[in-house]
């Protein structure tokens, strides 16, 4: 069963979400909350699989929530997909750098929409290579940043060449075939490199990926 925590300032928009979510056998919506500061309480009374996250609310924004949730050791297994109205924008930039795991728009199709909550929760990142680079096109400060380039030096050359891969929108299996390897040492690859550089998931190191000059809107 995937366990949802709705965090959203509008009523309606929960209860829509919320409707949509119950409706399927494998999805129990645990709780809501209005704004991010009650939705980490809930989150760490209820240690969700996936928290649906509103970027601009009211007390504690969707940003803020998502570093809060990113930052708390004991929620490390909660998953963090951020909505917006807007689709692609600087909002949404600054919380894959917080530590969403991608993003949805709030009008995507009902099916759509359960599909990506289910990829979210198996932790995966909704980020595919195309909209990676528009948003590292339009926001990512150039040239790399110091403390990213730095964080690379912890990485080995097989691990380096596997969060390349990874930020070039490349699942496991592909990344094995690429590297000529197991898809299990692949995936080793992938976590080995996500624990040196602190990162949630998947959607983390392709941020990490452009951020370090690892990889270049050019080579994606």
């Amino acid at each position: 069963m995937i366990r949802v925590l709705l965090i959203d300032d509008q009523p309606l928009i929960r209860s829509g979400f919320r409707a949509l979510l119950e409706a399927e056998d494998d999805i129990e919506v645990v709780a809501e909350a209005g704004d991010g500061s009650d939705g980490l309480a809930l989150a760490r009374q209820h240690l969700p699989d996936l928290a649906l996250v509103d970027i601009q609310m009211p007390v504690v924004d969707g940003i803020e929530a998502t570093r809060r949730i990113a930052a708390d050791p004991t929620l490390a297994g909660v998953h963090v997909v951020v909505l917006t109205n807007y689709g692609l924008d600087e909002y949404v930039f600054h919380a894959l750098r917080a530590g969403a795991a991608g993003f949805l728009v709030k009008d995507i199709q009902p099916e759509d929409f359960l599909h990506a909550v289910r990829v979210a929760a198996r932790g995966d990142a909704l980020l595919a290579p195309s909209i990676t680079r528009k948003l590292i096109d339009r926001y990512v400060t150039q040239p790399p940043h110091d403390h990213a380039g730095t964080a690379l030096t912890q990485l080995t050359n097989r691990e380096r060449e596997a969060v390349t891969l990874v930020a070039q929108g490349l699942g496991n299996d592909q990344i094995a075939a690429r590297m000529v390897i197991s898809p299990l040492t692949a995936k080793t690859h992938i976590n080995r490199a996500m624990s040196k550089l602190h990162a949630r998931d998947r959607a983390q190191l392709v941020v990490f990926a452009y951020e370090s000059g690892l990889v270049t809107p050019r080579d994606a």
